[in-house]
């Protein structure tokens, strides 16, 4: 069904809905019966009609998915219908296509063979509504709320993780928690005894002020998972993404010095401009329009929306070296780019029209897209995707360069190494890799992981990177050569001595 109003309305012939199509008796099903409903109350859309669409038309028909050009995503454009017409004849549901195509009564049919029709339940209400004047939704539509809890006590994936820009720390979550390694130098001894450089512990950070639903202290960063992670360029300030808020920590201190809230549901990636002065998160509800917005670093004010940018999730955000474009992925397979207000007018920028605006999109991958990022020059985009892929984009030719394989499952996590044309990523057949932008080499491999591989990020030179596994281990590499150097846990999670 989710297809089917896009079939129907690809097919028509002519552009009106009147027209009979030709019968085609070798896919010949019966009509589907409508009941009598009893119903003492008049159909409210809100309640009655827009969640069957929403269960089997939205897919295809709403935000960037607009088969046949129809866009079923409010009450105003199901009346509109699509490139051939109005689809609802107020009052008259004899006359409107979308009830005699969904009871089968007009060909092609909807939806068509193979895919599960309406019940007789939710026909007669379609065509209850329409009869009674196809009437626009009387009450505001209440989302159910959400209430999470902590997770359990087994629940331990490192999910986000980020290395400090001068590679002497690694701040990485562990479920709800977040811990800090550091790198301890120990200089030449007299004797000639060369430097070590080894990952130890440091401090977890905790947020005082976070309670659980039931009031209790909760003793951890977030409450639920730690989805996402970014370190300021200066180092100093650490964002951290969970479901509906982010935190902005004093990485010194390891203390909060605020928490935002207000997102519709997980914050599934974080980015930093270059210059540090403001960062850009991406996630949404799955299958609801991706959300993507710009804070203030200083401030923590929201700066910008961008609105339906995507059609789902978005898993990835990168500002490019300039500051002036922004490149977003998702669940809907594609890599968008959007363009900032000019350097020129100032940050913060002035409000009005000028607001980020779309610019490009980049077609290509096969399933959700997670992660994304530039090179130095701002000309190529690399992506990465549950499809196995990596990609190169050539930005000003809106053009694919190429394919990059060698990852066996999803390929979950892309960082660029500093200013190079290199960047890591982690993949959930357990692999690291290090790529270059520019020829599609790869460059080395990172072997020791156990288990699915959620993230990886990087030094600014690219001697430390880094990777967080669903088995809650953080396992630190030499960026140059590939070895591994420590497989880091905290301590309550060390093995015991015996």
């Amino acid at each position: 069904m989710r297809r089917s109003v896009a079939l129907v309305l690809a097919l028509l012939a002519a552009p009106s809905f009147a027209q009979e199509p030709k019968k085609d008796t070798k896919n010949a099903y019966p009509p589907i019966p409508v009941v009598d409903l009893k119903r003492k109350e008049p159909v409210e859309y809100g309640k009655d009609i827009e969640p069957i669409f929403e269960k089997k038309c939205l897919v295809c028909h709403s935000g960037t998915e607009l088969s046949g050009k129809y866009d079923m995503g409010t009450h105003e454009k199901v009346l509109k219908g699509g490139k051939r017409g109005a689809a609802v004849v107020p009052g008259k549901s004899a006359e409107s296509n979308l009830f005699l195509l969904c009871s089968r009564q007009k060909l092609p049919m909807m939806p068509p063979k193979g895919d599960e029709p309406l019940t007789s339940q939710e026909l007669s209400l379609i065509k209850l509504w329409i009869d009674e004047g196809a009437k626009a939704p009387t009450t505001m539509k209440v989302k159910e709320k959400i209430v999470v809890n902590l997770p359990a006590a087994l629940v331990k994936p490192v999910r986000a993780l980020a290395v400090s820009p001068d590679g002497k720390a690694i701040a990485a979550s562990r479920g709800n928690q977040i811990n800090v390694f550091a790198l301890k130098i120990t200089p030449a001894d007299k004797k000639g005894g060369p430097e070590k450089k080894e990952w130890e512990y440091a401090k977890s950070f905790f947020d005082p002020q976070l309670k659980t639903p039931d009031g209790k202290p909760a003793k951890a960063a977030h409450i639920s998972l730690v989805e996402s992670m970014a370190f300021s360029p200066d180092g100093k300030t650490l964002a951290t993404g969970s479901f509906q808020e982010l935190t902005l920590w004093d990485v010194e201190k390891g203390e909060p010095k605020q928490r935002i809230t207000g997102f519709v549901d997980r914050v599934c990636a974080i980015g930093f401009s270059a210059d540090g002065k403001k960062f850009v998160t991406g996630g949404g509800a799955p299958t609801e329009d991706g959300e993507i917005k710009i804070f203030d670093t200083a401030t923590g004010k929201l700066i910008w929306e961008i609105k339906a940018g995507h059609s789902d999730t978005v898993f990835g955000v990168a500002f490019s070296p300039d500051g002036l474009l922004l490149a977003t992925c998702g669940a809907d397979k594609f890599v968008k780019v959007f363009e900032m207000p000019h350097a020129g007018l100032g940050w913060p920028f002035p409000p009005g029209p000028k607001a980020p605006r779309f610019a490009k999109s980049f077609e290509g991958h096969t399933h959700h897209v997670m992660g994304i990022g530039w090179t130095p020059d701002g000309k190529k985009i690399a992506s990465c995707g549950a499809d196995n892929f990596v990609k190169v984009w050539d930005y000003e030719k809106g053009e694919k360069i190429r394919d990059m394989q060698g990852h066996q499952k999803q390929v979950t996590s892309l960082f660029f190494v500093g200013k190079s044309t290199q960047f890591v990523t982690g993949s959930g057949d357990a692999s690291v890799r290090m790529w270059n932008a520019d020829n599609g080499g790869n460059v080395r491999s990172f072997p020791g992981a156990a288990d699915f591989v959620y993230v990886v990020s990087a030094s600014t030179d690219g001697t430390v990177v880094a990777s967080g596994c669903e088995d809650g281990v953080v396992r630190v590499y030499n960026g140059t050569n590939g070895t591994l150097m420590k497989a880091a846990l905290p301590p309550d999670a060390e093995p015991k001595k015996k």
